[in-house]
């Protein structure tokens, strides 16, 4: 024996809500025309004057624009390379820095991390805007600084880029750090002991982290013999000074 269909449920009130619907559009017709009557044997309304009283102006004079050598971003949105060191003399241009023309693009920034893709992406999330470079070699030590410069208009990345490098540094039981003058949380390291890797002679090395504004400075000192924080420390603080 078949079974018995399921009975349907009713739609309950839909009678109800189209009569009620009814009424209030019938309603709204007619408060609507009496409305309008009402008004039309109104006088009109004057509206107010528009014109409102001129404030008096202030006493004394206007604040001076600062000057172009005053103002820090007209420096920073002009030639980010032209902030850079300046190459000791006696030093000669990293061999591999031929041909960049102080710029790194993003993929060649990228490319400096462990995990390149994640990088790149990374950097596109935070508004990487541009990055100068310069580097030089005195013989004895390799220097590179970079100056890596945010958007920053919808994601403050500047501080948050040098905090997370200082944090990985800081991770090396081997780091000895101490903060940079004048710069709020920029940080210089120096390792007491070299990095090694077979095949390869063993070497020394030193950083700086720091940002000032929209722009972060990164410096890397390597050589065959141990990288005194007085030396990154003196490059640290002439760099930021030029920021």
């Amino acid at each position: 024996m078949a079974e018995e269909a399921a009975p349907r449920r009713h739609r309950r009130g839909r009678r109800t809500a189209l009569l009620i619907c009814t009424a209030a559009v019938l309603g709204l017709v007619a408060g609507t025309c009496t409305g309008y009557l009402v008004q039309a044997d109104r006088e009109p309304t004057k509206l107010p004057s528009l014109a409102q009283p001129l404030l008096a102006p202030a006493e004394g004079e206007a604040p001076k624009r600062l000057p172009a050598s005053q103002d820090r971003r007209v420096r920073t949105d002009g030639d980010l390379r032209e902030l850079l060191l300046k190459k000791p003399r006696g030093t000669k241009d990293a061999e591999w820095l031929e041909g960049a023309d102080g710029w790194m693009d993003l993929a060649t920034y990228a490319e400096t991390y462990v995990r390149p893709g994640d990088e790149f992406e990374q950097q596109l999330k935070d508004e990487f805007r541009r990055a100068a470079v310069t580097a030089w070699d005195s013989g004895t030590y390799s220097v590179e600084i970079r100056l890596v410069q945010f958007r920053q208009e919808e994601v403050l990345a500047a501080a948050e880029s040098s905090s997370q490098a200082q944090y990985w540094v800081m991770d090396d039981p081997d780091a000895e750090g101490s903060p940079i003058p004048g710069t709020g949380e920029g940080m210089v390291f120096a390792f007491a002991e070299p990095e090694t890797e077979a095949g390869y002679e063993p070497v020394y090395n030193a950083q700086a982290h720091a940002r000032r504004g929209d722009i972060v400075m990164e410096i890397w000192v390597t050589g065959a013999k141990p990288v005194g924080k007085k030396m990154i420390m003196d490059l640290a603080k002439r760099q930021m000074e030029r920021l």
